[in-house]
Parts: structure tokens; C-alpha cells; sequence
């Protein structure tokens, strides 16, 4: 297992995380068998938002003697209404939910305390103004908190939360149709197909690279949900793209953005751990073939450089994707941690000898040659 820093928040996580909403109406034999398979995979995160008390027995039951083990990234905010969830502002409601979080789930702290679900300005203004954040900061204080998060489906609304500094971990829903997806989008709409008969779609979305970049630099952790689009991306009847990715694909797609320490699949069955685990072991040719998103006409990426590394080797040595990537942080952000990490780099853009190999490579057309001069030009080689 690969573990990532979480942000600044101290925390370290395993590189493929694991989302628990699929162990909802499950027995506890088959929730045992799931956390079991993570656990012994060396998975050490779990997001647990799911407010309702049998799932909450369940995978506490299933926890014990591996609390120590994992990551709790628990939700402040959600709710159980009729036997579903639903998410509150209602301080009261949240505090009396949260304390049942601790006492179903058999401990004392949570590693992470996510606001939930924060995807509109008013909702931010709701949770800084209206006792929400006062809460989550209390309980961090108490030592029952140990970082503090904040989960959104909106780049704009996730940004002016990082930006606030009160949160050290973001979680936010990462995917190539996703990725392209207009910021006015909501979530709701983000399930249905004729979101993506747009012929808007032309690209990674302006507003969620600055988004990834900002976490960067403010040392804000991503933990990424949704990275199969709700298994949408693995559907050969519901992908928006010409064939459908593999789940090693699309955790390494995920994981290549900036910030992002921990992809947490949603898994029903050992099975499903199995395929996300394989992430570890699959090839690197699988990996990195992300030929579908440059091959689709509709959903071009064609320029955009997606960090892959098909254009290596190059003959001096330059770790192209990296270069790129520090570019592209540094044109967003202007934060000097981001030039320190570029000159940490063995070669720089300036030992460019623009011979050109590199881009007959790129499945995506990346005019590296062009990215180099502007690297040079940025970082001042």
C-alpha cells in the first residue's frame, strides 16, 4: 500500500480508500467480510457518512479489534429521516447524530470530522454563521475531532471553504466526466444522462483545476468520492465516453490531480475491494491508457495534459508530468511552495533540448515542447 499525507492535518492515508455507503441494508457477516478485506489490504481510511443505526452497528461491530487500524472520516450534518438519510443544519439534530456516530461506532474519537455536503454559497454562509463550524471547532478542541473536513460536489462552494482555512481536508467527487462538467452544474443533475449530451464538454473545467490547485497550496487533503461516477464510468451502457475505464484507471486518474491523497471506492462485496486493491499490482500500461478520454470526440481532452507520462522517456531526463503539473499549480496559485517543489526536481525545463520525441507519444496532442518555454519562462530557469 502507498499512504499519502492527508494535507497538513498530520494524518496519513492509504492511497486507495474505501466508501462504506454500499454497506447500508447488509448483513453484519457481509459488512465483517468487506472491512475485513480492506483492513487486511492495508486500507486504512473509511468514509462513514451513512446515518443509520444497523449500518452504524454493523461496522462498528466489524471494527473492533481493528479501530486503531483506520481512518474514520465521519459526517457532521447527516441525519436519518424515515430510515433514509437526509442532511441537516439543524444544530440539534446534528449534535444528538454525532454523538450516536461515536456510540455505535464503539470509540471515543473521530479522525475526521467532514462537514457534510456544503454545495452552495448560502450553505457555506449557514455553516460558518450559523453554529455548524462553532460545533465541528469545538469538538476538535476537545480532542474528538482530530482534523477538521468539508465534503462538496461544487468547485466553486469546495474553494471558498478551503479558502476559509478552518478545514485541512476536502472531499470532493473526482472522475473524467465529472472533471468536465460546467461549475453551474449541481449534483443531483450529475446522475443523469442528459447532462452529458452537452456539446459543452470540451475539457477539465476551469474552476475544478483552480480548485485542485488551492488545496496544493493551502495544504488542504483531498479524499476523492464518485471516482466510478456511481459505477457509471465502469457500464458499458451508462459511460458518457466511447467504452468504459477500468477501476485501476480511474483511482490512478484520480490520485494524478494535485492535492488528492485518498481514492475511496464504493465496494458492496470482497469482490469489489479485490478490484480496487488490484490497483497496487495492475500494469503500468493500463494505468496510464487513458486513450479513451483523447479518443472521444465529444469529450476531447486533446492539449490537456493529464499527467500520465506516456510522452517518456525523455532523453534528458525530465520528469515531464511533474513539470507540467507545477506549471499549471503555479499559473492558478502563485504559491511559493509550489515553486520550491519545482526546483526540488533533478531536471528542469531549461535542460529541454526541444528535440520532440515526446510528443508523437501523447495520446492527448500536448504541445510539451510549448509547455517547456513557458516552464522556463514561469519558474525563470
Amino acid at each position: 500500500m502507498i499512504y499519502h499525507d492527508l494535507g497538513r492535518s498530520g494524518l496519513k492515508a492509504s492511497c486507495v480508500g474505501l466508501g462504506c455507503e454500499y454497506l447500508v441494508d447488509k448483513s453484519f457477516s457481509e459488512v465483517d467480510r468487506v472491512i475485513g478485506t480492506a483492513v487486511d489490504g492495508d486500507i486504512n481510511i473509511l468514509d462513514v457518512f451513512m446515518p443509520q443505526p444497523e449500518v452504524r452497528d454493523n461496522i462498528g461491530r466489524a471494527l473492533e479489534g481493528r479501530r486503531e487500524k483506520v481512518l474514520l472520516q465521519g459526517h457532521i450534518c447527516t441525519v436519518c429521516e424515515d430510515g433514509q438519510y437526509a442532511r441537516t443544519r439543524d444544530l440539534k439534530r446534528t449534535k444528538a447524530y454525532f454523538e450516536d456516530f461515536y456510540t455505535r461506532y464503539r470509540t471515543d474519537y473521530v479522525d475526521i470530522g467532514m462537514i457534510h455536503f456544503v454545495d452552495s454559497p448560502e450553505e457555506v454562509h449557514v455553516v460558518l454563521e450559523e453554529g455548524v463550524m462553532d460545533y465541528a471547532r469545538s469538538l476538535k478542541k476537545a480532542g474528538r475531532v482530530r482534523t477538521l473536513g468539508v465534503s462538496s460536489h461544487n468547485p466553486v462552494t469546495a474553494r471558498m471553504m478551503v479558502e476559509t482555512g478552518l478545514v485541512d481536508v476536502l472531499m470532493f467527487s473526482i472522475n473524467p466526466a465529472y472533471d468536465m462538467l460546467p461549475k453551474d452544474v449541481n449534483s443531483d443533475d450529475m446522475f443523469k444522462s442528459e447532462t452529458y449530451e452537452s456539446d459543452n464538454f470540451r475539457g477539465l473545467d476551469p474552476e475544478r483545476a483552480k480548485l485542485y490547485a488551492t488545496c496544493e497550496a493551502l495544504g488542504v487533503g483531498i479524499t476523492v468520492m464518485k471516482p466510478l461516477a456511481g459505477g457509471a464510468m465502469i457500464s458499458p451502457s451508462r459511460t458518457p465516453f466511447d467504452r468504459v475505464m477500468t477501476v485501476p484507471q480511474l483511482i490512478h486518474y484520480a490520485l494524478s490531480k494535485p492535492a488528492v491523497a485518498s481514492v475511496l471506492v464504493g465496494c458492496a462485496n470482497e469482490a469489489e475491494v479485490k478490484e480496487a486493491l488490484r490497483y497496487l499490482e495492475a500494469p503500468k500500461d493500463e494505468l496510464e491508457d487513458l486513450s479513451v478520454l483523447a479518443e472521444s470526440p465529444k469529450y476531447s481532452m486533446s492539449g490537456k495534459c493529464m499527467y500520465c507520462n506516456h510522452c517518456q522517456p525523455c532523453p534528458s531526463g525530465i520528469d515531464i508530468a511533474a513539470v507540467t503539473k507545477y506549471t499549471d499549480l503555479y499559473e492558478y496559485t502563485k504559491a511559493p511552495t509550489v515553486l520550491e517543489h519545482y526546483r526540488a526536481l533533478e531536471k528542469h525545463a531549461s535542460d529541454c533540448i526541444q528535440c520532440g520525441q515526446c510528443e508523437p507519444r501523447c495520446p492527448f496532442a500536448v504541445r510539451v515542447r510549448e509547455n517547456m518555454i513557458k516552464a522556463q519562462g514561469m519558474f525563470r530557469d
